[in-house]
């Protein structure tokens, strides 16, 4: 597995039992971050072959970190390229980009409070984006979920006969008019966006969201299902904004036992 310097500093702070509750935040560290996050996604099986994390530069928010189209488990520091999200182009160079970075320069534009995208093919998340069951939060731990999760259809935005892939600014922006103030929508026949305030908390969203989908659909097997009712699911949600390194921690240190 390919890791960058980036990444084996983080794990040797992991080692050292020095990971800090509040991390630096400066486009050092989020690429450092970003590198973790596609390793820890791999691992815990929200995305294998496809799928893509990026975070946003602090240095200049209208730019965003992503790796070259590569596999999540492969990614390096290397492999971080830096985009325009008005442009969605790199900044330098012509590496080859994941035909859905519109994914993210559309919601970056449109959402300036977020910091961080993941876009997954979660097999746990499918199911709601085709069935008309909505992705709703069966436990405490994916309160974020809210009320339900939003489907965006591809149909209404690019017709009959698109491969289902945001290849382009329209259809991104479209994705991100669906997505709208939301931490998260899915998409009908393909997977899911999910957004956060860090790649701390997107990477804990990713991950929980597909447990819940596949709690969810088990729950209904067997009767009525009782949600989390509307400030159930706001309470915990901010309970675990406040623990992200927690979760965080575990996953880099399986990571370093791998």
């Amino acid at each position: 597995m390919a890791r960058g310097a980036g990444w084996l500093a983080a794990m040797a702070l992991v080692g050292a039992g020095r990971v800090m509750a509040q991390p630096a935040d400066d486009d050092a560290a989020r690429k450092a971050d970003l590198v973790m996050a596609n390793h820890i996604l791999a691992d815990l099986g929200v995305v294998d072959g496809f799928g893509h994390a990026s975070v946003r530069s602090a240095a200049n928010p209208g730019h965003f970190f992503i790796s070259r189209s590569l596999a999540p488990e492969l990614v390096s520091g290397a492999d971080v390229v830096e985009v325009d999200a008005a442009t969605c182009e790199a900044v330098s160079g012509q590496p080859r980009l994941y035909l859905e970075r519109f994914i993210h320069c559309a919601v970056y534009q449109a959402r300036p409070e977020v910091q961080a995208v993941v876009h997954n093919h979660s097999p746990g998340l499918i199911p709601f984006g085709v069935s008309g069951q909505v992705l709703r939060p069966v436990y405490h731990m994916a309160g974020f979920l809210g009320a339900g999760v939003p489907v965006f259809e591809i149909r209404s935005a690019g017709g009959a006969g698109t491969d289902m892939l945001i290849r382009s600014a329209p259809l991104g922006a479209a994705l991100a008019r669906r997505l709208g103030s939301g931490p998260m929508v899915l998409m009908r026949g393909h997977g899911a966006t999910i957004v956060g305030s860090s790649l701390r908390q997107v990477v804990y969203r990713a991950v929980y969201a597909e447990r819940n989908g596949a709690l969810q659909a088990e729950a209904m097997k067997l009767g009525p299902v009782t949600y989390l009712n509307p400030a159930e699911a706001l309470g915990a949600a901010r309970t675990n904004d406040e623990q992200l390194d927690r979760p965080w921690q575990l996953w880099v240190s399986h990571l370093k036992q791998r």
